[in-house]
């Protein structure tokens, strides 16, 4: 990496938790250059404008929140175990493994109506992490763990749906019961199909 590569680098990844925690309008130059410690000529040397940054920032928080899925399901080998990683690593939104909670939510709603390339980028990732919750149930019914003919795809977006809404209601009421339940009632939904 170049110096000017690891600086654009660098501007990307202390920007992301302000973008994620503030929303794309409610960051402004300013908090970039008091996290970065950079003046705005500094920045303007790597981004044109502040949306190149902001869809550089949300694009690092969306793959950095899509990484942070796969590598807790590659410490398991069964699909019920990588199916169960999932949930307990968005299961707790109050803690969540990104400053400012899930960037889907986040980004999904702020960029719905006002911004055609944000919203284009997160269905790109929830469509990605759906295609992922199938193929491994797809994989654990190949492999004679899961049952036969169970809907992949309708469990796939009730379970998004879902874990998106408990990570609303948690973040909401300041506490996990119903993402607590939320997670509860998937996990039987899950257990239901082992064979």
């Amino acid at each position: 990496m170049t110096k000017a590569e690891k600086t654009r680098q660098f501007i990307i990844e202390k920007s992301a938790p302000l973008f994620n925690t503030r929303g794309v309008a409610g960051t402004a130059m300013s908090d970039i250059m008091e996290a970065t410690k950079l003046a705005k000529g500094s920045l303007y040397v790597h981004f044109q404008n502040k949306d190149e940054l902001a869809y550089s920032a949300v694009d690092y928080n969306l793959n950095t929140l899509a990484k942070g899925i796969m590598g807790a399901t590659n410490k398991y080998t069964t699909a019920r175990d990588k199916l169960f990683a999932v949930l307990d690593f968005l299961g707790d939104p109050l803690h969540p493994p990104l400053v400012g909670g899930c960037p889907m939510l986040n980004f999904g709603m702020e960029g719905d109506d006002t911004d055609p390339v944000i919203r284009k980028m997160v269905h790109k990732i929830v469509e990605a992490i759906q295609q992922g919750v199938m193929a491994i149930i797809e994989q654990g019914m190949a492999s004679g763990e899961f049952k036969r003919g169970w809907n992949v795809g309708e469990f796939a977006i009730r379970t998004f749906a879902l874990i998106e809404g408990g990570i609303f209601l948690s973040r909401v009421s300041g506490n996990n019961k119903q993402m607590d339940i939320i997670v509860g009632t998937i996990k039987r939904e899950i257990m239901e199909q082992v064979c």
